[in-house]
């Protein structure tokens, strides 16, 4: 590999890296305005596994802003990711997949105002397929596979009375 190549896969890894961040941002700060712009035109996001819908990113993000109005905080942490350029066959780099471990502490809006701590939390993985396109990466598909969740005894008390 030459030094430019090399070059050129950094610049793409550290793009991909902060779509990523930037779509734990957009979910976690309800700017459903930025997360739809993070997609291809015909990207999708299945959030099936954790209750919720599959779709295209304007459905998703509607689905989205109206579910997590149930809580006051949220805090996507998205971790262990590992990236792959070029799956597709004949590809010239122009698509990457990255696989990522999350955790998301969330706090029930309307509860205790004197505790912070989070009341909900749940985790999983991610599955990120992404596009290169005129205006840089973008997200052609999200699929959410949540495979724990906890809530605090106090609130599953209150839920389960």
């Amino acid at each position: 590999m030459t030094q430019r190549v090399e070059l050129a896969t950094v610049m793409d890894r550290l793009a991909v890296d902060g779509l990523v961040t930037d779509y734990a941002v957009a979910v976690d700060d309800g700017d459903w305005t930025a997360y739809r712009r993070l997609f291809t035109a015909d990207g999708r996001a299945d959030y099936r596994s954790a209750g919720g819908i599959e779709g295209d990113a304007a459905q998703v993000a509607g689905w989205l802003s109206g579910s997590l109005t149930l809580f006051s905080m949220r805090q996507h942490l998205i971790v262990n990711r590992q990236v792959r350029f070029g799956i597709l066959e004949q590809d010239a780099g122009d698509t990457a997949r990255l696989q990522a471990d999350y955790i998301n502490p969330m706090r029930f809006a309307g509860g205790d105002d004197t505790s912070t701590a989070p009341d909900f939390v749940c985790g999983g993985r991610y599955a990120f397929a992404f596009l290169r396109t005129r205006d840089g990466w973008r997200l052609r598909k999200v699929v959410v596979e949540e495979k724990w969740r906890r809530m605090s005894d106090q609130r599953a008390a209150a839920v389960s009375d």
